[in-house]
């Protein structure tokens, strides 16, 4: 049971249709723009944002998801720590819960945002190919951007043969020949991770000046050899399955998985142009939230990658969970304010 008084409180900003759908409802259209009105925007249709606007539909609240189409994890063939549905292609999971959302009366459309305006005051626009929008509360779940070294070859194997996450891959390269690449400092720590799924780890320390003292005790402790080259370049077989990499020495090391940690960046121009900061993180940028999904910002909310840099599907899903119930309980908070001013006149 969610306590309504802790998700009020728990919001920065104060307690504060779709028509086809919602014809009872009186917000249905913002009468001074002549625009669509919605009390909830959620911008990316991923596992959080569907999440997200599952919630505020059950809620009968009305709901506009704007999509681009493009998952970070849409190279991966299976998705995996989903409980009861584990292994799952990542696109059949998101077709899933697309149909759920719009089950429950949630509108989606698919493109970009070209511009995202407004406060918590004034109320927020969003335009997209040509269309605008009101809101009364955003949901930004726009994902992250993994930057890779720009190794030829790497962004053809990545989410599928290049992988990062041990959690998400690992038992499916057990007992491969595995190369780690060394770029940072989370390279030793992936190097741990995966000795534990394969014994012929190889590290290749594509960036020395990233490999301290301590990384190199662990690298020894754990029997993992090091190789001092930059890796110059991916090769495949036929087959188009990763075959090796060639080192700067000419070289070629055999290899069927390659491990690598991306600069994980979010997605967040839309924030930024609201005036939102970034925070930053070793591993990259993301917008700080609260325990409810708050964001510095009364009214803007952020779920999944955008906020949690290391969250998994379920982890991304459940922040949206959150910030849908939050939303809600912020707008009874508001309704009831307003009907209780009412009362008094």
């Amino acid at each position: 049971m969610i306590n309504f008084e802790f998700l009020r409180h728990a919001q920065n900003g104060t307690p504060c249709s779709a028509k086809r759908r919602y014809r009872r409802r009186n917000i249905t259209y913002n009468k001074e723009r002549d625009m669509e009105h919605f009390e909830a925007i959620i911008i990316g249709g991923g596992s959080a944002g569907l999440a997200a606007a599952i919630a505020l539909g059950r809620s009968r609240r009305t709901v506009l998801i704007i999509d681009e189409g493009n998952p970070r994890n849409a190279a991966a063939r299976h998705a995996h720590n989903i409980l009861g549905h584990e292994g799952i292609n990542p696109l059949d999971l998101l077709s899933r819960g697309r149909q759920e959302a719009i089950s429950y009366g949630v509108q989606i459309i698919e493109g970009a945002v070209d511009n995202l305006t407004g406060s918590l005051d004034a109320g927020f626009s969003v335009s997209t190919a040509g269309q605008s929008f009101t809101a009364e509360r955003i949901v930004l779940a726009t994902g992250l951007v993994d930057d890779l070294p720009a190794i030829p070859g790497l962004a053809r194997a990545w989410g599928d043969t290049a992988i990062h996450c041990a959690y998400c891959h690992g038992w499916e390269v057990r007992d491969q020949e595995i190369l780690v690449l060394g770029i940072g400092p989370m390279s030793t720590h992936q190097a741990m991770m995966f000795s534990q799924l394969s014994p012929k780890i190889t590290f290749v320390n594509h960036t020395p000046e990233a490999l301290n003292d301590e990384n190199r005790a662990t690298l020894a402790a754990l029997r993992i050899p090091v190789v001092e080259q930059s890796v110059q370049a991916i090769d495949f077989d036929a087959g188009g399955n990763l075959d090796s990499v060639k080192l700067e020495d000419g070289r070629k090391i055999s290899a069927q998985a390659l491990v690598i940690a991306s600069q994980m960046n979010a997605q967040a121009s839309l924030y930024l142009s609201l005036g939102g900061q970034l925070a930053e993180h070793p591993l990259g940028t993301f917008i700080h939230v609260n325990e409810m999904g708050a964001t510095a910002l009364p009214g803007v909310y952020a779920a999944g990658n955008v906020s949690n840099l290391g969250a998994m599907v379920m982890a991304a899903a459940a922040s949206g969970t959150i910030a849908g119930a939050a939303i809600n309980a912020d707008l009874l908070g508001n309704q009831l304010a307003k009907v209780q001013a009412q009362a008094k006149l």
